[in-house]
């Protein structure tokens, strides 16, 4: 007997589980794993709330913790949301990516795929493991050529001028786009462009996961601090004068951690940690005592006084509102 739509969508988000973190991490690909889950930000808004966005690896499910309405029991839900278009179409996509053969192009029942042509599930993760790093292999070059074109950032710049912050060693594109920098082992792997607005986005394919953007030089005797975001960071490198790796999200803090830990051996270390008090669940707390628990850190979180509006969440939200306040902090 014929499948209906209905259970032909049902069997694609079945089958989609197996190959849930390759397909989430395309779909999402600033995100990170933790635990079970993916956690990301909402691509389908402008999500500020770092961390907010979770998908289940195991079951498909997912929710926005930001937006109540957003949630949904399946990866083809999911799919579907993220694009916009009606869950047929998403489940026909997953079903040609995965080359499952549960749809014809046309959306007609596939009854008898041919075998020799249907990659199996290894040859998908390895090719789209090749694709991953082929993606990443791009964008550090055009990383190295934006980097090595730009220009020292002014100091003037209304993103930087708006955070107070300095420029530090940050430079600039010709369009007037701040260029933060993410190295891995060492090496520029991406950079995270900045408007004036203070819209932000890393290079297409660009690693992030495990890749960090660093101010000051880690050395013996010094406290290195981990942070999320970049203002953030050069806030906490302004008041200390200690170096500070900015892991850019809180699915990032652990690996960035464990990965400086791995290189330079012993450190003191502390996790600098967002404080998401208006978000559910409190994202950037959680993966801040998360990180610490890992590598034997310490962990700080700012410390808010009691008149400061519950929507602050990091060191530099906190540092700009004391500024309008006119008053002092140490």
């Amino acid at each position: 007997m014929p499948k209906t739509t209905v259970q032909k969508i049902q069997q694609v988000a079945i089958a989609a589980l197996n190959d849930a973190e390759t397909l989430v991490a395309e779909w999402l690909p600033d995100g990170a794993r933790q635990g079970s889950e993916w956690v990301a930000r909402n691509t389908a808004r402008d999500d500020q709330g770092k961390g907010s966005f979770g998908v289940s690896l195991a079951s498909g499910k997912w929710n926005d913790f930001a937006d109540p309405d957003a949630h949904g029991g399946d990866l083809v839900s999911l799919l579907s949301y993220l694009r916009s278009c009606r869950q047929v179409d998403a489940a026909m996509m997953i079903d040609q990516r995965l080359g499952l053969g549960i749809f014809h192009r046309n959306g007609e029942a596939q009854t008898s795929p041919p075998i020799a042509v249907t990659p199996t599930k290894s040859q998908l993760r390895q090719q789209a493991e090749a694709q991953r790093l082929a993606a990443q292999q791009k964008a550090a070059q055009l990383a190295k050529q934006l980097w090595l074109n730009g220009q020292p950032a002014c100091p003037g710049h209304t993103y930087l001028v708006s955070k107070g912050i300095s420029p530090y060693r940050l430079r600039q594109t010709p369009k007037g786009q701040l260029m933060v920098p993410l190295y891995a082992d060492g090496e520029l792997v991406n950079v995270q462009l900045i408007d004036a607005q203070g819209n932000k986005r890393f290079l297409k394919g660009g690693q992030v996961l495990g890749a960090y953007s660093p101010l000051g030089r880690v050395m013996p005797g010094k406290t290195l601090y981990v942070c999320e975001g970049w203002a953030t960071g050069a806030t906490i490198h302004a008041h200390t004068r200690e170096p500070v790796a900015c892991a850019m999200h809180a699915g990032n803090l652990e690996p960035v951690a464990r990965g400086l830990c791995e290189r330079y051996g012993h450190l003191e270390m502390v996790i600098a940690g967002d404080d998401d008090r208006a978000t559910p669940g409190n994202p950037g707390r959680t993966a801040a005592n998360a990180a610490a628990l890992a590598v034997g850190a310490l962990v700080l979180f700012p410390a808010w006084p009691k008149e400061a509006p519950h929507i602050l969440t990091d060191f530099n939200d906190l540092a700009c509102w004391y500024r309008q306040q006119g008053g002092h902090h140490e």
